[in-house]
């Protein structure tokens, strides 16, 4: 249950804010019953997520890589932005001075119509050249297995962030900038163990922000933030907009 007063409290400064930053995670996902691919969610033929999404797994077998992924891809086409989605499109379109950052690479945001984000794992619609490094968009299902290069005939790789790769530097520096100049940072669905996102709360915190969680449990972030709102974020993040 959430209570009423911090509910009114996050709306009202969500109301008065002029610069906002949005960080979701897999919980806002979850929602639309995306399903995290970690742990028993990510099982397929016996492998793990943690198996799969290294840059040696696809060394090794880039075609049982490719398999996973495009798995993965008709899965994340049966499912629909939900209306906490929704909202966080809704205030993208209320404020000038507005900044998406996403964990999550079902492309679900950009659907519900979000435009100003940064993507920081990636996006499992687009592909990218093991050659040329040529970034594209992709939404063919089945892919072709193995997908090739239009541009150089290079072998692609799914446009994600591997364990053990580096987020891109201008992601890093557009979310630094964008969470050191808003003075409201809501942080949606996130676990907060996942770093460099993990920190993204301290960012905000310490450049003078209000911050507030909204997620269905309790997090490393809920002891640093103003307001821990606990609820789904289908079922919250909605209320915090409404008129």
């Amino acid at each position: 249950m959430v209570p009423g007063s911090n509910l009114g409290l996050v709306r009202e400064k969500i109301a008065t804010a002029r610069n906002v930053v949005v960080l979701t995670g897999a919980g806002i996902s979850a929602d639309s019953g995306v399903p995290t691919f970690r742990g028993t969610d990510g099982l397929w033929r016996n492998f793990q997520a943690e198996d799969l999404a290294t840059p040696d797994a696809f060394a090794r077998n880039p075609r049982l890589v490719w398999e996973w992924y495009n798995w993965r891809r008709e899965l994340i086409a049966t499912k629909q932005p939900n209306a906490a989605h929704e909202a966080v499109a809704e205030l993208e379109r209320q404020y000038s001075q507005f900044w998406l950052i996403t964990q999550n690479v079902d492309g679900l945001h950009r659907t519900a119509g979000s435009h100003k984000l940064s993507e920081i794992h990636g996006n499992i619609w687009k592909v990218r050249c093991t050659n040329c490094r040529r970034v594209v968009e992709n939404h063919d299902m089945p892919i072709q297995i193995l997908p090739m290069c239009d541009h150089c005939h290079g072998l692609l790789r799914p446009h994600i962030v591997w364990f053990g790769e580096s987020l891109a530097d201008e992601d890093l520096r557009q979310c630094d900038g964008a969470l050191r100049s808003c003075d409201l940072c809501l942080i949606i669905g996130t676990s907060g163990v996942m770093y460099p996102a993990a920190g993204f709360a301290s960012i905000a915190k310490e450049a003078g922000a209000f911050v507030a969680e909204i997620n269905l449990n309790i997090t490393p972030h809920t002891g640093l933030v103003d307001v821990s709102l606990q609820g789904r974020a289908k079922d919250v993040v909605p209320l915090l907009i409404g008129s």
